[in-house]
């Protein structure tokens, strides 16, 4: 049995706002474009699945709220201010609690940031996405890069901690121009203040306009190569910048990793409230995968009547959950930590994965192993899904 002993991997909260001014290209996520969203009804529908989960899980030591979507910048700062606050009631937040929400740079002003740190946010992630109103239009963004230089800049002066996300291997772009552009942005992240940046490979995601355009030939991504030699731009420029890489996809400096994602990738609990979001809750001896109702008129129906909007709630077999803090921890630059590991997964890591693979991929400098952590090494990080398939065949 997986006893709940909740250490270094934390304990957060997740808010999935749905709502969208524009439905990007590219975006695979849970995101609707309307135009009339009644706030009250959904700040109302909000505490009442926030209270659901919290009676689920009491007495837990709430250490992140990442309020994600869609574009949260668009919530009622009363809206994002009443879910921290009964979120602060419900459990017990941790003297350092990181609370973040994503914004998108088109859709916010100085005001409405002040608003919205007001309310309780002391971290902000933009989605700049690129540096080049070329591809910002490709991407089927509505700001500028103009927009983005000046939501960064106020975000630095009125947030604690700031972010930005940035897409590289995008149609046509070389090497020497992901160089610029990502010397820009560090130059700028710098003379912020900002901590942390989020940088992904564009990825053709099914489902999405952008995937069915690529399918029918429209535009062509780099090969496998070039995006490989990207990485490498990214990790030398950021590394040598003050911003390590901690995760496949995200640099910062000393102190400033975003904790909440953390969580995720070191195997803790989290809740998951709004539509579409997911969750991961140890309960009675057993890990809960837990996903809300997507579409977000059947999400708030079904929170009205039966006071959530769970549509999956599934205990995880002890090979799942095993498996999946595999596939997370090697994702992190400090790797799977096997004490963790064990306490997690009520079994030691030894029993999970396969040994002959471990020394096989040691010796071919995949991963690195130490008497505390089994990490991936650079061009582990960069083949992670196959060295997963070799540890966990």
């Amino acid at each position: 049995m997986i006893e709940r002993v909740q250490g270094d991997e934390g304990f957060g909260l997740y808010v999935h706002w749905p709502f969208c001014i524009s439905k990007c290209p590219y975006c695979d996520f849970n995101s609707h474009v309307s135009d009339d969203v009644d706030h009250a009804r959904w700040r109302d529908a909000l505490l009442m699945e926030l209270e659901y989960f919290a009676a689920r899980t009491p007495g837990r030591r709430l250490t992140s709220i990442f309020f994600g979507g869609g574009t949260p910048s668009l919530m009622e700062p009363d809206t994002v201010a009443a879910v921290i606050d009964a979120a602060r009631r419900h459990w017990t937040p941790a003297n350092d609690i990181e609370i973040t929400l994503e914004a998108n740079p088109g859709t916010v002003d100085a005001k409405r940031f002040a608003d919205i740190h007001d309310a309780g946010v002391a971290r902000l992630s933009m989605g700049v996405q690129a540096l080049s109103d070329t591809d910002l239009k490709f991407l089927g963004r509505r700001h500028t890069v103009d927009d983005a230089r000046t939501a960064w800049r106020i975000a630095a002066k009125i947030f604690d901690q700031a972010s930005f996300d940035l897409i590289y291997a995008r149609p046509g772009q070389t090497a020497k121009a992901w160089r610029a552009e990502l010397s820009e942005a560090l130059r700028e992240t710098t003379n912020e203040g900002l901590g942390h940046l989020s940088l992904y490979q564009l990825t053709m995601e099914p489902g999405t306009t952008m995937f069915d355009a690529h399918a029918r030939g429209e535009f062509t991504l780099p090969d496998e190569d070039e995006a490989a030699a990207l990485y490498d731009i990214t990790q030398e420029l950021c590394e040598n910048a003050g911003y390590p890489a901690y995760e496949i996809s995200n640099h910062a400096k000393s102190e400033a990793a975003c904790r909440h994602n953390l969580t995720y990738w070191r195997g803790g609990d989290y809740a998951g409230i709004g539509p579409g979001a997911h969750g991961r809750l140890t309960m009675d001896g057993s890990t809960r995968a837990i996903r809300q109702v997507k579409a977000p008129a059947l999400w708030l129906k079904r929170v009205a009547a039966a006071g959530h909007g769970t549509q999956e709630e599934d205990t995880l077999a002890a090979h799942e959950r095993a498996e999946e803090l595999v596939m997370m921890g090697l994702r992190l630059t400090e790797g799977l930590d096997k004490d963790r590991f064990a306490r997690l997964a009520g079994q030691p890591l030894t029993e999970v994965i396969d040994l002959a693979a471990v020394r096989r991929l040691i010796a071919d400098g995949y991963i690195t192993e130490t008497p505390a952590a089994l990490a991936a090494a650079a061009k582990g990080r960069l083949a992670l899904n196959a060295v997963l398939r070799d540890l966990l065949a």
